[in-house]
């Protein structure tokens, strides 16, 4: 095992210029970016959003950093709060090869920073670009499988490193300052998948965001702590939360294949398993007109480890149930022809009738031959027919990418609430010509409530 990945990656985030990035990847930061924001508007709408902001508060009163759709907060809190608002309603990008949120780690401490010290639009998306390869990297190389193997959730462990390369790039670490934040990033590494179904989940991305900052200021001021935390055979991460990893590819190609084109977003909240699902199921109705009186029954057919996490909930208690909930999508789809927040507050989501379709009428079944994020949706209709629809790749992942424009209409969509319309705008042409602005300042002003 080469002892030197650390220092790779290290070197990689201290050095990478704007000028390195293909115009490409350049675009799909510009994109996560914008639905980073959108996801962090919408966030304000969940349910645990007051817990998280009153724990954010009591970390202190200042107000040098901005709440995205809010107010101002310290630089740890607004880390915090804009950390959990984007993954708040279940909307945000997720790494679909390691199960793993990037966006709720590596963007808000940037942008805190950003704000911060006053630097450019230019200088943020080389660090974005930086942290998000990073998080990536290190996730590949972790071999995944035993990783989750062993009750690993990804933000938690992994984004801890995204979040400090970030800031480290803001603040012009040199390698060897970088390398010794990671391995405090790493030293804050947790987060388990017995966390599942509850709002801790959630959390994991926040604290992850918050873990690397903390990492990246207290390596800045010389604190000692290992440059070799990847790959160290007594508690490094490959050999701890991994069977050795396959540490190699965390450096095969560096800047030359971007790992982080692998990030998926979504147009729907719910789950990130049961996109493909959610794909499949406005297919069949849409492309059948189907209606709710005209269905007997719907059946839903993933792979083992989409089943065992998403098809627990027929009877569903409540919104973060609802979110993670197959039944409740495939009902809501069919009767409602809309998956929108809409769909996951009380007033819909308690409706007796969508309740009882989603217990009774949708059923789910494991098909070994799916894995991931394939799903295979069939409906039987009261007149005898099957129809069937089948996803191979979601709307929203690498393969079928959102469009800026989608992007842009669901900042406009969620934001709505929290912004005047102007300023949405504003907000919207200046992600898409980041690299002109003079300050992030600007921004963060313009996103604020």
């Amino acid at each position: 095992m080469s002892s030197d990945i650390t220092a790779t990656l290290a070197e990689f985030a201290v050095g990478l210029k704007y000028e390195d990035i293909p115009e490409r990847v350049r675009e799909n930061c510009r994109v996560l970016l914008l639905d980073t924001l959108a996801c962090a508007v919408a966030g304000h709408l969940g349910e645990e959003t007051p817990q998280i902001a009153a724990m954010t508060s009591a970390l202190g009163q200042s107000k040098e950093s901005s709440i995205i759709g809010g107010g101002q907060s310290t630089l740890a809190g607004a880390t915090m709060l804009n950390g959990f608002l984007i993954t708040a309603v279940t909307m945000c990008d997720v790494h679909r090869s390691t199960l793993t949120h990037i966006t709720p780690e590596v963007m808000p401490p940037a942008l805190a920073i950003a704000e911060r010290d006053g630097l450019s639009g230019r200088e943020l998306l080389t660090a974005l670009v930086a942290g998000c390869e990073v998080t990536t990297r290190i996730g590949i190389s972790l071999d995944s499988k035993e990783f989750r193997k062993r009750g690993w959730h990804g933000p938690g462990v992994v984004g801890p490193f995204g979040s400090a390369a970030a800031v480290g790039r803001l603040r012009r670490f040199d390698a060897e300052t970088m390398a010794r934040a990671f391995g405090l990033a790493g030293s804050q590494s947790a987060g388990t998948f017995a966390a599942w179904g509850t709002p801790t989940v959630k959390f994991h991305q926040c604290r992850g965001a918050l873990s690397g900052l903390m990492a990246a200021l207290l390596a800045e001021q010389k604190f000692v702590a290992t440059r070799e935390f990847l790959t160290a055979p007594d508690g490094g991460l490959y050999s701890t939360y991994t069977s050795g990893g396959r540490p190699q590819e965390a450096v095969a190609a560096l800047g030359q294949r971007w790992e982080m084109e692998q990030i998926a977003l979504r147009l729907w909240p719910s789950a990130s398993t049961i996109q493909g699902m959610i794909t499949a199921m406005f297919d069949l109705v849409e492309k059948n007109q189907l209606k709710p009186a005209a269905v007997k029954k719907i059946r839903v057919a993933m792979g083992k480890t989409a089943v065992d996490l998403h098809g627990i909930f027929p009877q569903y208690k409540a919104k973060f149930e609802a979110l993670l909930s197959t039944h409740y999508a495939a009902a809501a789809i069919l009767h409602d022809r809309e998956l929108s927040l809409t769909q996951f507050e009380p007033a819909r989501y308690a409706d007796p009738v969508l309740r009882r379709f989603a217990a009774e009428q949708v059923e789910m079944v494991v098909d070994t031959s799916l894995s991931g994020v394939q799903a295979v949706v069939e409906a039987e209709t009261t007149d005898g027919r099957t129809l069937s629809e089948r996803c191979e790749y979601p709307l929203g992942s690498s393969e079928r990418p959102l469009t800026r424009a989608q992007v842009e209409n669901k900042f406009r969509s969620y934001a709505r609430s929290r912004l005047p319309a102007a300023r949405i705008e504003q907000v919207v042409a200046a992600v898409g010509a980041i690299e002109n602005l003079g300050s992030v300042a600007e921004l963060m002003t313009l996103l604020r409530a």
